[in-house]
């Protein structure tokens, strides 16, 4: 059965987020994400990982901005990312090269960065190769440090624009990129979204291993997973059949409580023969 990872960003919202961590614990929780470290000390965040006994799995590199304090307030004003946008490439690197100290002082091996929204009157296909060219830069510098880089397709409904929004176009930039560094973060609440026939891409993708992160949701309200139209028993019967062996982010927002709505983590667990994870 596949190990669960809570999103502290979007999941023990009742809580301020440095107690997030001992949240998760108590509800068995072994490892977490979240979206963005940079309003908080990387070591005050070590200390709740190491007190809880938790491992950090990934997290975002900033949306945008310069300096720390800019790039924490950068996706409230609504940054979505550089790394396809011209012109701001010292920007991106400058988010990389942050978002790399954060993942050494807190002993993650992954590190998300978004590519942007596409300007107005710009298509797509133009900024495919200066995306390629600044994830190829950002795989380099965190490989260097046995870390990885991650690209997500995220649905359009969400985030109209982005760059990055199918299965097919991020392995694409792979192909172009060219670095054993570089992988994708596939969330199946945004394929399911703007790709569907969820079952036949992580067949597809999974064995490339190429596929670094999985996260889940229930659609369409992104609440938990047995909430909406995936048959997520089913998928993690294909994921585990096809032995994926990372962690499976739990990126939903709960409908009613963290605690109160874990019972179909349970009910997984249970179903592969173990404990909560």
């Amino acid at each position: 059965m596949p190990q669960f990872a809570a999103n502290l960003s979007l999941m023990y919202t009742e809580f301020p987020f440095l107690d997030r961590f001992a949240a998760a614990a108590r509800d068995g929780f072994r490892a977490v994400e979240f979206l963005f470290p940079y309003a908080f000390e990387p070591q005050d965040i070590a200390a709740r990982l190491r007190d809880h006994g938790l491992q950090l799995v990934l997290f975002n590199a900033p949306p945008a901005g310069s300096d720390r304090a800019a790039m924490a307030a950068a996706w409230d004003q609504t940054a979505r990312g550089t790394a396809a946008l011209p012109g701001r490439e010292s920007e991106f690197r400058a988010g990389v090269t942050e978002a790399l100290r954060y993942a050494e002082a807190l002993d993650c091996p992954r590190i998300h960065v978004l590519s942007g929204i596409v300007p107005p009157g710009v298509e797509r296909e133009s900024l495919k190769a200066l995306c390629a060219s600044n994830l190829r830069w950002a795989a380099e510098q965190v490989g260097k440090a046995g870390r990885d880089i991650l690209i997500e397709p995220i649905n359009l409904r969400d985030m109209p624009r982005y760059f990055l929004n199918r299965q097919d176009h991020a392995h694409e930039l792979l192909d172009a990129a060219q670095s054993e560094h570089l992988k994708v973060q596939m969330d199946l609440y945004h394929c399911q979204i703007v790709e569907g026939d969820v079952a036949t891409k992580l067949r597809q993708y999974l064995p490339t291993g190429r596929v670094a992160h999985i996260q889940i949701a229930g659609v369409p309200a992104r609440q938990e997973p047995d909430q909406g139209e995936l048959n997520y028993p089913y998928l993690f019967d294909v994921i585990d059949a096809l032995g994926y062996a990372g962690w499976i982010g739990c990126e939903y927002r709960p409908s009613n409580g963290t605690t109160q709505g874990l019972g179909w983590r349970d009910r997984a667990m249970a179903r592969g023969g173990h404990a909560p994870s």
